[in-house]
C-alpha cells in the first residue's frame, strides 16, 4: 500500500504549490507586499457573485454534512444572521472522545509525511477556499455582521493571505535544521570522530482552534494553518454564532485529504449549542497540546490558566489607543480617523478607542485647534461620511451581538459620558431587520476619575473616548501605561514633532505595542497585511503571540535528533 506521503497527488501538489510557497517565503523577507490571493470581486469571473451568493443560498435551512467525521447522530445549530434572517444550518454533533480518537488515529502517517508535503497539502486547502471567495464572504458576512465588501476581503483573500503566510513561517521554522547532517571532530594522530544526524520535526499532538464570533477566518486561519503545517490534527471549535465559514473550511480540508491520501479526521468539526461549555472541556483534556484563542480576556485568562498541558496563543481585549499632537494635514487625518472608528461598527480588535487630545491644543496646517475644535470637527467628519444610509451600511455592517448594542444604548444615554457625536439608527433598504448603528464620539478627561474609569476598560463597539490630557508628554505617557496595564493590538499617532515622534516611538517598544505614525490616506489602524505588518506583538496583556513571526509556529513542534556513528 502506498504511504499518503508518496501518494502522487501529493507529489503533483508540492510542484502545483512551490512557486507560491517561494513567494510566500520570500515576502515574509522582504516584507513588501504580496498576495497570491485577489482582493477584487471581479476577479473571481463575471458570474462570481452569483454563484457564490446560490452556493451559499443551497447551504440554507439544511443540514452540514461533514462526511466520515464521527458523530452521535445529533444535530446542533442555532445562526441567526445580523441582517435578519435565520440561516437554519446545522452541523453535526459529536462527544469528544470520538473525535479525539478518530484525530489520533489519522496523526501518525501526517507527522510522517514531512513539512514539503504539509505545507502543499495546506495550500491546496487555501487555493479552494480561495476559489469559492464569494461563497464564503456571504457566510461570513451572514454570522458576523460585516458588510459583504468587507466580508469578501477580510474573511476572504486577506483571511487566506495571513494562513498561507502561517503555512511559509511554519516550513520555514520545520527546515531551519537540515534533515541529515555529517558531524567529523578531529582528533589528532588518532582517527578523527565520525557521526551523522538526523533531525527531525516532530508534533506536538492534537490543536484545538477556539473561533471567534467577528473574524472565524482572519483570526482563526493563522492558528489552524501553524498547527496543521506543523503536524498537528485540528480540531476546530467555531463560535456557535459563526460556525459555518469554519465548517466550510473544514469541509473542504478534507476533501483536499482525502484526494491526497491522508485520514480526513486530520481536521474535525466540533460544533456547538449556544452557551455550551465543550471548548473548557476540550481545553483540559490530555491528548490537546495546542489552543489558539480569539476572545473575552476572561475565558483567555482562563486557558492561560488551565489548560496547562497545552501551548496556548490567545488573543483578548485591549485598549488602542491614538495620540493626536499635531499634524500637517488635518483633513486628512479627520478622515483617516472618521473611517478607521466607523468601518465594521467599531468591532475589531484593533479599532482605535482612546483618541488622547492635549487641552494646549493640537498645531495644524490650518492653524491652532483647540480640544473643543478637534472634537467637533472629527464628530463632522463622521456624520459627514455616514450622512447617507446605504454608504453608511457598507461602511458599519451590521452588530454583531446584544452586548455591541448595549453599550451602544448606554453610551446614547450618556451612561459613559457627555456625548459629542451621539449614535443614530441606520436603516438598510436591504436588510431592514439589520441593527446598525453610527459611533458614538464620547468627551472624556484624563483627570477625572469616573471618566478613567470609563475610558481605560475595552468597550468594545462603535464608542470612541476623546481624552482631554494636559499635554504631549501626559498623552504619552497615558498611552504607555494604557497599553502596558489593559493591552492593546494597536496604537496610532499624529505629530510632526521629533522630539514626540521619538517619545512615542520610545513608550511602543517599552509597553510593546505596534504603532502607526501619521496616517492620513488610504492605510488605516485598524488593518495590516500579511507578510509585511505583524498583528500584535505578544508583548502586552491584549495577546500572548502575533500573526506572523517565528514564535507563533516554532512551538508547535520539536526538532528530535537521531545520531549514529558513521
Amino acid at each position: 500500500m502506498t504511504a499518503a506521503a508518496d501518494h502522487p497527488f501529493v507529489a503533483e501538489l508540492i510542484d502545483r504549490h512551490q512557486e507560491t510557497l517561494a513567494g510566500a517565503l520570500a515576502a515574509a523577507a522582504s516584507r513588501d507586499y504580496w498576495s497570491p490571493y485577489p482582493e477584487f470581486p471581479k476577479a473571481y469571473g463575471e458570474t462570481g457573485l452569483d454563484d457564490g451568493k446560490a452556493a451559499f443560498d443551497a447551504l440554507l435551512g439544511s443540514p452540514f454534512a461533514i462526511d466520515g467525521q464521527p458523530s452521535d447522530g445529533e444535530h446542533v445549530g442555532g445562526e441567526t444572521s445580523p441582517y435578519g434572517p435565520v440561516l437554519g444550518v446545522t452541523y453535526p454533533h459529536a462527544e469528544p472522545q470520538q473525535l479525539i480518537t478518530a484525530m489520533q488515529a489519522a496523526q501518525p502517517a501526517w507527522a510522517a509525511a514531512g513539512p514539503a508535503a504539509r505545507a502543499a497539502v495546506s495550500l491546496e486547502i487555501l487555493a479552494r477556499i480561495n476559489a469559492r471567495s464569494h461563497e464564503f464572504a456571504h457566510a461570513v458576512m451572514h454570522t458576523t455582521g460585516q458588510a459583504y465588501g468587507m466580508a469578501f476581503q477580510a474573511g476572504g483573500p486577506h483571511a487566506q493571505d495571513r494562513g498561507l503566510e502561517a503555512v511559509a513561517y511554519a516550513y520555514a521554522e520545520q527546515t531551519r535544521l537540515p534533515g541529515k547532517a555529517s558531524w567529523t571532530k578531529p582528533q589528532g594522530k588518532r582517527d578523527p570522530l565520525s557521526m551523522v544526524k538526523e533531525f527531525t520535526a516532530v508534533p506536538r499532538g492534537l490543536a484545538l482552534l477556539i473561533g471567534c464570533n467577528t473574524f472565524p477566518t482572519w483570526n482563526g486561519y493563522p492558528g489552524l494553518f501553524a498547527s496543521f503545517a506543523t503536524g498537528n490534527p485540528v480540531l476546530v471549535k467555531p463560535h456557535p454564532r459563526a460556525t459555518l465559514p469554519l465548517a466550510l473550511t473544514v469541509r473542504i480540508a478534507r476533501e483536499v485529504l482525502t484526494e491526497a491520501g491522508f485520514d480526513p479526521n486530520l481536521v474535525c468539526l466540533a460544533a456547538e449549542h449556544e452557551g455550551s461549555t465543550v471548548a473548557a472541556t476540550l481545553a483540559v483534556r490530555p491528548e490537546i497540546r495546542i489552543i489558539d484563542y480569539t476572545g473575552s480576556t476572561s475565558f483567555g485568562d482562563w486557558l492561560e490558566t488551565n489548560a496547562r498541558q497545552a501551548q496556548v496563543y490567545t488573543e483578548k481585549a485591549g485598549v488602542n489607543t491614538v495620540v493626536i499632537d499635531s499634524t500637517d494635514n488635518y483633513r486628512g487625518m479627520l478622515g483617516n480617523l472618521a473611517f478607521s472608528l466607523s468601518l465594521y461598527s467599531g468591532q475589531m480588535c484593533t479599532t482605535p478607542q482612546n483618541l488622547l487630545i492635549p487641552r494646549t491644543g493640537v498645531r495644524t496646517d490650518e492653524g491652532s485647534k483647540t480640544y473643543d475644535e478637534v472634537v467637533a470637527d472629527l464628530a463632522a467628519a463622521i456624520s459627514g461620511l455616514l450622512a447617507d444610509d446605504a454608504k453608511a451600511s457598507a461602511i458599519l455592517g451590521a452588530v454583531v451581538n446584544p452586548g455591541v448594542l448595549q453599550r451602544t444604548v448606554a453610551a446614547a444615554s450618556g451612561e459613559y459620558g457627555d456625548l459629542a457625536l451621539a449614535p443614530r439608527v441606520v436603516t438598510s433598504t436591504e436588510y431592514p431587520a439589520a441593527v446598525i448603528r453610527t459611533p458614538a464620539l464620547v468627551k472624556a478627561d484624563s483627570d477625572k476619575p469616573d471618566d478613567r474609569a470609563a475610558f481605560l476598560e475595552e468597550c468594545f463597539g462603535p464608542i470612541t473616548f476623546a481624552v482631554a490630557v494636559e499635554s504631549p508628554e501626559a498623552a504619552v505617557e497615558l498611552l504607555r501605561r494604557t497599553v502596558k496595564e489593559q493591552g492593546a493590538m494597536t496604537a496610532a499617532a499624529y505629530t510632526i514633532s521629533e522630539e514626540v515622534e521619538a517619545a512615542l516611538v520610545d513608550a511602543c517598544l517599552d509597553a510593546g505595542v505596534s504603532l502607526s505614525l501619521n496616517l492620513t490616506g488610504g492605510v488605516f489602524a485598524n488593518q495590516t497585511a500579511a507578510f509585511s505588518d505583524l498583528h500584535g506583538t505578544g508583548a502586552n496583556p491584549a495577546a500572548n503571540s502575533a500573526y506572523c513571526d517565528g514564535a507563533f509556529v516554532a512551538s508547535r513542534f520539536r526538532s528530535v535528533e537521531v545520531r549514529r556513528h558513521n
